[in-house]
Parts: structure tokens; sequence; C-alpha cells
């Protein structure tokens, strides 16, 4: 029988999302040229749009995929005389008599190429805008359509960052190996902060209507487990993976049914996501068996640490305040800066009193982080909870003014009119 039109898109654009990252990175390791293999990648993807609706689904469709691209790539490698080599390479691993690539001599590989693809991406010649853009482009399967809304940026724009990007990597003669030593340990910090600065753009975007935009907190959290399933011995990745699943669980809790935004205190725990609650708990496990093996943690683990605290309160008022205060006096130390310390300053804050937090935030540079909300929405709530109300707004005022997020501007201002209130009452 023929899927219907709607079963076949979804099933090719679920083995698009699942298998284009090894698909793209088998190739690039075949042809060592991420341009092509990109192109050859979206060819097959092509021919699946025009033949799975009329023949059916394939009952391997990853191998189906990656049979046609090695196809393309003999064919164009066979109009090239000066790399006829090329062709026996590639071809090695294709079976004339069922059409089917032989898989068997790439089991050792595959995971290896899209780890690479991971690296790649995250190469240090690219800015970390240019490096999120690539990973979700080459490793997440997006179109770039996709990802210029994810980012609230224009198509064009978008295309452009992404061609400049693996014009950048050509240019750099960026080798597809994966880096060793120092230089490894270098990247995978850059390839986690990259995947989590997909999910933060998701979990509260950086502008527009929405609060979230939960197509990019989805795919870092899917980005986050094959990091870990790809190595299982580094506790930051199960760390990163931890903080990712924990912190994702409240989405459902984080928008009313008026649509508007609803703070951590304010939600209702019983739509937090216990699945993702209960895997970020057993990630966060196996990093802490890792540390205690002796392997470096560091602030994924320490951040998801602090997750778990609120993961496991039944209610806001049952929440560990005076060990998240800890912990991020321990992140202070592991990964300093000032959003670090706003956030330590609401951990005090909540442990020992406004006051305290205020001394936190009294302590920052003058300066810190200039033309960021986050600074005085913190303030002006330490200043609402110590009881200065005239002062509180101000601050929500003064953060609303600052973001360019049309549901969190909403929220600041009703606190700032709710301070108000309470200041001539």
């Amino acid at each position: 029988m023929v899927p219907t039109a709607p079963t076949t898109a979804d099933a090719i654009t679920a083995t698009w999302r699942a298998e284009s990252a090894r698909l793209v990175g088998a190739l690039t390791r075949m042809t060592r040229d991420l341009d092509l293999a990109e192109d050859l990648a979206q060819d097959a993807l092509v021919s699946a749009l025009e033949q799975w609706p009329a023949h059916g689904i394939p009952a391997n469709p990853a191998a189906w995929l990656m049979t046609t691209a090695k196809r393309r790539a003999i064919d164009g490698f066979r109009r090239a005389d000066n790399l006829r080599h090329k062709t026996e390479e590639i071809g090695r691993g294709l079976s004339e008599e069922d059409g089917m690539p032989d898989l068997s001599s790439q089991v050792d590989f595959i995971e290896d190429d899209v780890l690479r693809l991971i690296f790649l991406s995250c190469h240090p010649q690219l800015s970390a805008e240019s490096r999120a853009a690539l990973t979700l482009r080459l490793v997440g399967g997006l179109t770039t359509a996709e990802i210029a809304r994810g980012f609230l940026a224009a198509e064009s724009a978008m295309g452009q960052r992404i061609s400049r990007a693996k014009k950048t990597l050509s240019e750099a003669r960026a080798e597809f190996e994966l880096p060793v030593g120092a230089e490894r340990e270098a990247r995978l910090d850059d390839v986690m902060a990259v995947v989590y600065l997909i999910f933060n753009e998701g979990y509260t975007a950086t502008a527009g209507d929405d609060w979230m935009r939960p197509e990019l907190t989805n795919e870092a959290i899917r980005l986050a487990r094959m990091l870990a399933e790809l190595m299982p011995d580094e506790p930051e990745v199960h760390g990163l993976q931890a903080l990712l699943e924990l912190q994702a669980s409240r989405g459902a809790a984080r928008v009313g049914a008026d649509g508007r935004a609803v703070l951590l205190d304010d939600q209702d725990r019983s739509l937090w996501d216990e699945l993702l609650i209960r895997r970020g708990l057993v990630a966060l496990d196996r990093a802490e068996q890792l540390a205690r093996r002796g392997l470096p943690v560091g602030r994924y683990y320490l951040q998801a640490a602090i997750a778990s605290r609120h993961a496991r309160a039944a209610t806001a008022e049952e929440t560990d305040w005076a060990t998240i205060a800890r912990l991020y006096d321990v992140l202070a130390e592991a990964a300093p800066g000032p959003v670090v310390e706003v956030n330590r300053a609401v951990a005090h804050g909540r442990a020992s009193g406004p006051a305290a937090g205020l001394a936190v935030l009294d302590a920052l540079p003058e300066g810190a982080l200039a033309g960021s909300h986050l600074l005085p929405s913190v303030r002006g709530d330490l200043l609402a909870r110590g009881g200065r109300p005239a002062e509180a707004a101000l601050s929500f005022r003064e953060a609303a003014a600052l973001t360019r997020n049309e549901s969190e501007q909403a929220l600041l201002l009703g606190r700032a009119e709710d301070c108000e209130r309470a200041s001539s009452g």
C-alpha cells in the first residue's frame, strides 16, 4: 500500500533530521569536501521527496539516502578523469546486486563521522553565531529558513552567514579529523557552548513575541544527547545534557493560559515534564559517577546540580535555596562572570534574605552587563522582596526598556505596575 503524502512527508522529515549528520559526516570523510558532501546529501533528500511518495518508504530509509548520495558522487567523479581514483574509493561500499550500501566497513566510522562534523562546525576560526548556525545546519539538519526563524534573522542573511562560515573553513583548510589533546579539550568547550547557546535562545528568546522557541530547545537537547552518546566518558557532556533536560522540563508551565510568561515561583509544577526530569537526573548521576573516578567537572555539571534542586522540590517553598547558594559559590569560582554573579545574587537573596542578594549585586564592577535587562530585573525582584516597592518599580521599568522580547517585557512591566500600586497603597 502506497503511504499517504503526509505520512511520507513525515517519514522524510524524521529520517533527514535523524540521519543528516551521519550522512553529511560520512560523505565529508569520503570526499574531503564539506560543500560537496552537503550538496550530495541535499540531492539525496530531493530524490526522496520525488520518489518515496510514488514508490513507498524504503525498508531502510537511512541506507537509501546514503546509497543515493554515494551514487551521485560516483557519477560526478566519473565525469572528472583526474578524480577517477575516488570513484573506486567511494564505490567500494556499493552492492550491485541489491542497490544497497555495504555498511559493514563503515560501522567503526559512522559515529566518529558525526563527532568530526560537530567539531568541524565549532572550528575556532568561526564566530559563536556562525558556529551555532552551522551546527544547526550540518548536525541538526535544519533548513536555512528554520534556522533564520529560530534566531529572528532574514533567510537571505542567514544563508550568507552559513556560506561565509563554510568559506572560512575552506580557507582555513580545516581538517575533517578529531582534534586531540589540549585542542580537543578546548574545542569540546566550544561545542558545548554552542549547544547551550542554541538552548538558551529557545528557552528565553532574545527578541520577538514568543517567550520561548521550543524548536530550538528541542534541537539543543537532541544535540546534547547525541554528544553524550558519542563521548560517554566526558562528565561535562553528561552535565550539559542533564542541565538542558531539567531546564526544559518546565517548558509547559512557563507560559500561562493567556500566553504570558510565568515565573518559576508561580509555575504549576504538575505541568513539569516528569520524563525530562528523569532523563536529566540520570544524566546528572552519570556525570557524578565519572567525577568520582577523578574526571573533572565544570560549569554545566554545577548548573545541572542547581537545576536538580528545583526539580526535586514539590513546591516553590520547598526549594533548598541554601544548597543552591552554596553551589553558586562554587560555580562562581569555577566559571566566574557577571551572569553567574547575578544568579548567585538571586540564590543568596532567597537563602539569606534580600539584603544578602543585593550585596552580591553591589559587588559587581561598574558597567557589568551594560545594556542587558538581567541585572535590573534581578535587582527589582530583590528590592520588591525587601519591602522597597518604589525602587523595585524603577528597576523593573529599566529592565523592560532593555529587553527585546515582548513577552518578557510585558512580564516586567506588570511587575513594575504591581510595585507601584504597593508603593502608593
